[in-house]
């Protein structure tokens, strides 16, 4: 099972869960898989945020959308799942290891015809995207002292009225904590501070999993 928020009783976790769209097989086995990795296995997202992710890409009829920072490949699944017909996924991560598990998993879903891969440094695979290409929907859930780069590489990219949706950036509760001064975190205030006080988009802090900062371009 996926990690639970941490602003949620177990029993408001369970209840969240019986009333949101559950992990289908597909899912279900890429968490056991997931699960065999040991610690890091936290960094996949829980069903309620998988089921958003979808909602939200049908909803804003995605068609081009990319994800920094992949990891097992839920999130990239769930996304591809949303997309508009004739719609793609670009992923950004460094890890070969974890994204073969991606892989596996959406061919098994039948999502892979959707996405595409590239392995290296994600503020590089950005800054060589056209320019002229507009984006729909952007996922960030990657190393945090690197969310700032991707936030300026990503929202000038945005169509007027796309997304861009930010993991992790409530950090447990440890942005508000004064006593944390660690590079994640500050890096975490840094990006919500940005995001809130950017006059090119608005921005509205989701105490969704562990936190989701969506931003939406004017």
């Amino acid at each position: 099972m996926a990690p639970r928020s941490f602003l949620l009783t177990d029993d408001l976790d369970a209840y969240v869960r019986a009333h949101t769209v559950a992990f289908d097989e597909v899912l279900e086995r890429l968490t056991q898989r997931t699960a065999a990795l040991g610690d890091v296995a936290g960094m996949q997202i829980g069903p309620d945020q998988a089921a958003f992710l979808t909602m939200l890409t049908r909803f804003a009829g995605v068609r081009s959308a990319v994800e920094v920072g992949t990891f097992t490949g839920t999130s990239a699944l769930c996304v591809a799942r949303g997309l508009a017909p004739g719609g793609r996924l670009l992923c950004c991560d460094v890890s070969e290891e974890w994204t073969s598990i991606a892989r596996d998993a959406w061919a098994e879903a039948g999502v892979d015809d959707r996405i595409e891969l590239r392995i290296g440094p994600g503020a590089e695979t950005l800054a060589a995207l056209p320019d002229d290409e507009a984006i729909d929907l952007a996922f960030v859930d990657a190393d945090k002292t690197g969310y700032l780069a991707y936030y300026e590489e990503l929202v000038p990219r945005l169509r007027p009225g796309g997304w861009l949706v930010a993991d992790n950036t409530l950090w447990s509760g440890q942005v508000v904590d004064a006593d944390d001064t660690s590079e994640s975190t500050e890096a975490l205030r840094a990006y919500n501070d940005r995001a809130a006080s950017d006059e090119r988009v608005e921005t509205v802090v989701l105490a969704l999993a562990d936190g989701l900062t969506v931003s939406q371009r004017r």
